[in-house]
């Protein structure tokens, strides 16, 4: 089309030099074939003008177009250039413009939306590229893997990020969800999906925390199962206990023989027993009963030290070495110092049982952020025992209750502290309690 254009051109304008010059041989010519010249240039000259309006000025005008669609440039619009065929072409060129412009302005203003809707949502939300790695991934996400530098996370697989969370999701198959439960008492439920993405199948991660939940729903079951037992046995053993006393009593007023003697020893060892079961029911019954803290201001190290006397008669009977390392800083904290003293014993008390005998307890305390770490070198945790940690009357001691870490958890969620409960790559099982940041002087 451009190349018969300049043809046309081209031609009309050899035209009109041969005709000029022509005239210019003929110039003192008279007569009609000056005349025929002269007219011939003009029309000539009238055709190129005609020409440019009617054939290269909206030529022109299509290619200005072509050029503001390749650049995306949805605000300009053409002028007509008063040609029918042209115009009609202007003014369907105008409208898909604006129609183009109002279609990129609407996917803006959802996107802006989605990205404000996912960045506030509880759930975490993270996008994978084709090659499995993060491309996007928001607030919730960010705190449920729990990395550090969280906020540098785009452009790596789950493999490379020192994450629990982070190693399940890497197992986890497209299209299944799985509910995921940790050390530290989180649990999730994880959903490897996908959405179509200019005809390819996009994968990402939707994350849920089931944790606040499923602890009320525990809460509020082991404590009703709780109630009625202790109401129940205690009133049973009670009666028993009182039975068996004046029992005892009356046959201490008559002689004495070897049958007697055996059934008064029989009869005092099923009172001990009562008292016992009296006393385990009412360990259970302290669980549900664990008052709200009263909060002031103290110092950590300190009440590490406070606690030392208490951890150290644990360890010395089991020739377990108790190490302090706390921070040069002075790490502040608001908790409940006798609350607090019991979670710290129930730990170092459980990590002495782990050790068994002849082994260590690191207790380490750090600022930015301010951390609790009591570490201990027994057998480890397995991770099907990790997942059931914190799960109501579950232990892994022969007579164990399954109360300790339960006390342990409802204390620290009191304090609105995080935690977590794992065996290292080092070898060490690590208690870790992470405490809100205060000021350190």
């Amino acid at each position: 089309m451009k190349l018969r254009i300049l043809f046309y051109i081209l031609a009309t304008l050899l035209f009109i030099v041969w005709a000029l010059t022509f005239n210019i041989i003929l110039k003192d010519a008279h007569g009609i074939m000056f005349y025929l010249i002269e007219g011939t240039i003009i029309l000539s000259l009238g055709f190129l003008v005609y020409f440019y309006r009617k054939v290269i000025k909206p030529f022109q005008t299509i290619g200005n177009g072509m050029e503001l669609l390749r650049e995306q440039d949805f605000s300009s619009r053409l002028r007509k250039v008063g040609q029918m065929e042209a115009d009609r072409i202007v003014e369907i060129f105008n409208r898909m413009m604006e129609q183009l412009k109002n279609e990129r302005l609407q996917v803006r203003e959802q996107n802006h939306f989605l990205d404000l809707l996912i960045n506030a949502s509880p759930m975490g939300v993270i996008i994978l590229d084709f090659e499995d790695r993060i491309s996007i991934l928001n607030t919730a996400a960010i705190r449920f893997l729990n990395v550090p530098n969280g906020n540098n996370l785009e452009g790596r697989t789950f493999k490379e990020l020192e994450s629990p969370l982070a190693n399940e999701l890497m197992v986890l198959k497209k299209g299944t969800t799985k509910t995921i439960r940790f050390g530290d008492s989180m649990i999730y439920r994880c959903s490897l999906l996908s959405f179509a993405d200019r005809g390819a199948s996009h994968p990402f991660v939707l994350i849920e925390s089931l944790t606040s939940e499923v602890m009320k729903a525990e809460k509020k079951a082991y404590e009703k199962v709780i109630r009625m037992i202790a109401h129940e046995v205690n009133n049973t053993t009670a009666g028993i206990s009182s039975t068996l006393e004046s029992v005892i009593d009356a046959l201490q007023e008559t002689p004495t023989t070897d049958d007697l003697t055996n059934m008064r020893d029989v009869m005092s060892i099923c009172v001990e027993r009562c008292y016992n079961m009296s006393h385990f029911i009412t360990n259970f019954a302290d669980v549900v009963k664990i008052p709200e803290p009263q909060l002031e201001l103290v110092n950590l190290n300190e009440q590490v030290k406070a606690s030392k006397i208490f951890m150290e008669n644990i360890c010395n009977s089991r020739n377990i070495k108790l190490h302090l390392d706390l921070c040069t800083d002075i790490p502040m904290v608001n908790i409940d110092t006798s609350l607090f003293e019991q979670v710290i014993t129930n730990i170092v008390k459980n990590s002495a049982e782990s050790i068994g005998n002849n082994g260590d307890i690191f207790i380490k305390t750090t600022t930015s952020p301010i951390v609790l770490e009591i570490a201990d070198t027994g057998p480890g945790i397995s991770k099907e025992v990790e997942t059931k940690l914190f799960s109501p009357f579950f232990s892994t001691k022969p007579n164990g209750q399954g109360i300790g870490l339960i006390f342990i958890r409802e204390v620290l969620m009191k304090h609105h502290c995080d935690f977590s409960l794992r065996t290292c790559p080092d070898g060490l099982t690590r208690f870790n309690i992470y405490f809100a940041s205060h000021s350190t002087s």
